[in-house]
């Protein structure tokens, strides 16, 4: 191994920050579950159907510990984006909910039957590209697997900035997969953390 690439495996990255598009995220591991005869794990702290979902069992220690150049141990930030159908209360508890797991809630209000709000990419966006331009990280995690992110990520490496997604192999868009400088897939996690047969 040359000393360059022993180099880039051992260097960690102290600024980094992670955007979970957790609607998207949520709805794709449903999906997964389903279509490997498994059920979620209602009422578990960590899922609620359609519009949270996180995972136990140190993924965020395990994805940042391979990734390369290696992320340091703690974000800079965490912010989680979704919608919830709920009364005022019920959203300000959910926010706490995420606040207690360390995330910045980004939570928009939805109506019964309401299609996704477009308010989850556009905030998502805004704050990834609004962070990179300030110079905020070096590293930005994108939980998501949508391709009408590719435009953000190519951005966002332009301005010099490495981008690394975390997500399901199956419900990702290929474009996004060649765009990440590194991609981490959350299978294993789901189906350990929050599935049961």
């Amino acid at each position: 191994m040359g000393q360059q690439s022993w180099a880039m495996n051992h260097l960690v990255y102290k600024s980094w920050m992670m955007f979970v598009d957790g609607e998207n995220l949520t709805i794709q591991a449903q999906n997964l579950a389903a279509s490997k005869g498994l059920k979620m794990v209602a009422g578990l702290p960590n899922y609620r159907e359609g519009s949270f979902i996180w995972f136990r069992n140190g993924v965020a220690k395990a994805a940042r510990f391979n990734a390369v150049p290696r992320l340091a141990e703690s974000a800079l930030r965490a912010y989680y984006y979704t919608s919830l159908v709920g009364s005022d209360p019920e959203m300000e508890g959910f926010k706490g909910q995420l606040r207690a797991m360390d995330f910045s809630p980004e939570v928009f209000k939805k109506f019964k039957g309401e299609a996704r709000p477009k308010g989850v990419d556009i905030a998502l966006t805004k704050d990834m590209l609004s962070h990179a331009f300030r110079g905020n990280y070096e590293i930005a995690v994108l939980v998501a697997g949508d391709g009408d992110y590719l435009p953000l990520i190519e951005e966002v490496k332009r301005l010099g900035k490495l981008v690394h997604v975390w997500f399901f192999e199956a419900g990702l868009h290929p474009s996004i997969r060649l765009a990440a400088d590194h991609f981490v897939d959350l299978t294993s996690p789901l189906l350990q953390d929050c599935c049961t047969s």
